[in-house]
């Protein structure tokens, strides 16, 4: 900028984008005083180096107050998990599928993770055809976005909402059971990509991941 630029010529853009031509580093710096504006280096590799008359203070401002609003209105994607076991019971099932619409209501994606254990890992039918049943039950709100595929001994699909995270209102049914350890059986953690450790118990089966999505 101004007398930092060492080079013998530049082309110069005016203020308001018009193209100046190639002129001399001394002109162009008188230009810029001229106008009270500063002379920046904005195509350092071009030959001759392109340089614009601008308000360099204001630009930087400027620059600034757009990517803090670009950094607001920037959606974070969140997936949250959730754990069933192929034999799960009637009330555990439409429990925590009242937690998978909860989270889709409000907009987040949700990986469903089914756990075989022992003999179970012998019949991998059996979480496949609960995946397909809560795919089929959940089509109003959510697309499947990952199909359902074996991953060690857990079997996963991943389901997104319909509609974006800005048309959703947050809320939704599907309320949750109290673990008998204390607090809600709905427990944060985080997600990660490879398969999920085993739950001890199955108030530990269920659980929300909140993962921003780059």
């Amino acid at each position: 900028m101004n007398d930092q630029i060492r080079t013998k010529e530049v082309r110069l853009v005016g203020p308001a984008g018009e193209q100046v031509g190639i002129v001399s580093i001394d002109k162009a710096l008188q230009l810029a005083a001229d106008v009270d504006l500063d002379l920046v280096e904005v195509a350092p590799t071009a030959r001759p180096p392109v340089c614009k008359l601008m308000d360099y203070g204001k630009y930087k401002y400027e620059s600034a107050q757009k990517a803090r609003a670009s950094r607001r209105n920037q959606q974070q994607t969140v997936i949250k998990e959730m754990k069933l076991r192929p034999k799960i019971d009637k009330h555990d099932y439409e429990t925590k599928k009242g937690h998978i619409v909860r989270f889709l209501t409000a907009g987040d994606k949700v990986k469903i993770t089914i756990m075989f254990r022992g003999r179970e890992q012998s019949r991998p039918e059996l979480g496949r055809r609960l995946l397909d049943k809560l795919a089929e039950e959940l089509k109003d709100l959510a697309v499947i976005e990952s199909a359902a595929k074996q991953d060690g001994r857990n079997m996963i699909m991943v389901v997104a909402p319909i509609r974006p995270k800005g048309e959703i209102v947050k809320g939704g049914g599907g309320g949750g059971r109290k673990s008998g350890r204390g607090g809600d059986a709905e427990q944060a953690e985080a997600a990660p990509e490879a398969a999920p450790a085993e739950a001890p118990s199955e108030a530990a089966d269920e659980a929300s991941t909140e993962t921003p999505e780059a």
